[in-house]
């Protein structure tokens, strides 16, 4: 399952997963948005479902994860991996020019969402005794810069949240870790950035390819990791 699996991060790990021939639930808030990645799955849309939702909804996420891990609501398959990618930016504000709001909301977008999918995904993948999160945060967890007060609280708080749910899993074959990137190069980023060095950001599909080998068993052995992925960017 990839939340968020037709944005700008979203689609190229959604693609990433279906050429290495997984069956995929992505979802989504756009219908175009998911038309479009049918359209680019290609031949291999048919291992492609998508489900509208709010993933900040608890009852929603429930219900789209009910009867994973042997359940009948999927016909007893096993939710292998969930990747979020669901979240949210605001910027370019002092602390004290900020609305509340604008808190509430990244909360919502980068914290609550990881929390919810999360509880839900882990509850089917004790059940069948293996699995695979990884959460997107950011570089700004770490680097907390001028202006980005609620942003970076919010992905600061993602991270120690997966690192907390990683020491709660030890020993159960259920494994997360947590990526970091900056700024991605995606259509959105060029648009609102247009003055930018285009070339330094890192392509989804280079951040895809991790987040792939995060989720196999080459990666066995990385549990509770927060890993950069803007390399000299």
């Amino acid at each position: 399952m990839v939340a968020g699996g037709t944005g700008g991060l979203g689609r190229a790990v959604s693609l990433a997963f279906l050429r290495e021939g997984a069956e995929l639930i992505v979802t989504y808030r756009n219908d175009q948005e998911f038309a479009d990645l049918k359209s680019q799955a290609g031949e291999n849309a048919s291992r492609l479902m998508g489900r509208q939702a709010d993933v900040t909804d608890e009852a929603a996420v429930e219900k789209l994860v009910q009867g994973f891990g042997g359940g009948i609501g999927t016909q007893g398959k096993t939710l292998d991996v969930l990747v979020n990618t669901v979240g949210g930016y605001a910027g370019g504000m002092k602390l004290w020019d900020m609305d509340a709001k604008v808190l509430d909301q990244m909360l919502a977008l980068n914290l609550r969402s990881g929390f919810i999918l999360s509880r839900a995904a882990v509850k089917a993948m004790l059940r069948q005794g293996k699995g695979a999160i990884v959460n997107v945060a950011s570089k700004a967890a770490l680097d907390h810069a001028a202006g980005l007060g609620a942003y970076a609280a919010s992905k600061a708080a993602a991270v120690a949240l997966m690192d907390s749910l990683a020491t709660d899993l030890m020993g159960t074959a259920v494994r997360v870790n947590s990526i970091l990137p900056s700024i991605i190069d995606t259509e959105a980023n060029r648009k609102a950035m247009p003055g930018a060095d285009f070339a330094k950001w890192p392509k989804p599909e280079e951040i895809a390819r991790v987040i792939l080998f995060l989720c196999s068993d080459d990666a066995k052995v990385v549990h509770g990791a927060a890993i950069p992925v803007y390399g000299d960017s």
